[in-house]
């Protein structure tokens, strides 16, 4: 009995966490914790229902019918891009064509090689453009182009998972031209089990993640240069 006392004395002077302590039931600490997980978790189910209403979005595109406009740009970044721009010049969907974002050790002659088009074609009406180094440099690139060229309505190629951020970056500088989207599909995707083939996962999150970006830099006015290559030429040689 002794003992038992000592023991019960002993426990009861040991310190004990205050009511309002960090570490009790309904202290700061787990207060802070409890809805810190519970906001994780919804940003999370977030993300994900925007990727997969991206991920639905973009492989449910499909070109117009009947596309029409003053001109044509095609992003570069595949052979398949250039000749569905080059297709459309020649049927006659817009009265100009130009191919944005070339690297500078392709000249137009390969370019032309490669669509199989006549030379006359290209010298009266395909223009093409060096200094876009991204989607950025692509938008900025285009709209100096429009405006030299006064057009009201072009037609824009590029890939149908590239396309949300396409016509983000170019609306986003130029808000006076109509952007009509010609999306170029290299696989259906509609109708095939996209989310079972790890490249094109790999591919729409990459997308949607450089998507996501751009938009939030719209929304807090972030600003990422203009994407052109003289300009990164200058400040390189600047700095």
């Amino acid at each position: 009995m002794g003992r038992m006392r000592r023991d019960r004395a002993f426990r009861e002077d040991l310190p004990k966490n205050p009511a309002g302590g960090l570490l009790a039931r309904r202290g700061l600490l787990r207060r802070f914790l409890h809805y810190a997980g519970l906001i994780a978790i919804l940003l999370c189910a977030v993300i994900l229902a925007g990727f997969l209403w991206f991920a639905d979005s973009v492989t449910t595109l499909v070109p117009p019918a009947d596309a029409r406009a003053d001109a044509i740009v095609v992003l570069t970044g595949g052979y398949q891009r250039i000749d569905q721009a080059v297709e459309l010049l020649r049927r006659g969907s817009g009265r100009r064509l130009l191919i944005s974002g070339a690297h500078p050790t392709t000249s137009p002659a390969q370019i032309r090689k490669m669509t199989q088009s006549s030379p006359d074609l290209f010298e009266c009406c395909v223009d093409v453009g060096y200094e876009a180094l991204d989607t950025i440099g692509n938008a900025n690139e285009t709209s100096r182009w429009i405006h030299d060229h006064g057009y009201a309505s072009v037609l824009v190629v590029t890939n149908n998972y590239h396309m949300p951020r396409s016509l983000m970056e170019l609306r986003r500088i130029d808000r006076a031209t109509n952007f009509i989207p010609y999306p170029v599909v290299n696989a259906d995707l509609k109708h095939t089990a996209w989310y079972a083939d790890p490249n094109v996962v790999r591919t729409l999150l990459s997308e949607y993640g450089k998507t996501l970006i751009a938009y939030a830099r719209g929304v807090i006015g972030w600003g990422a240069g203009d994407g052109l290559r003289s300009t990164a030429k200058f400040a390189k040689t600047s700095g």
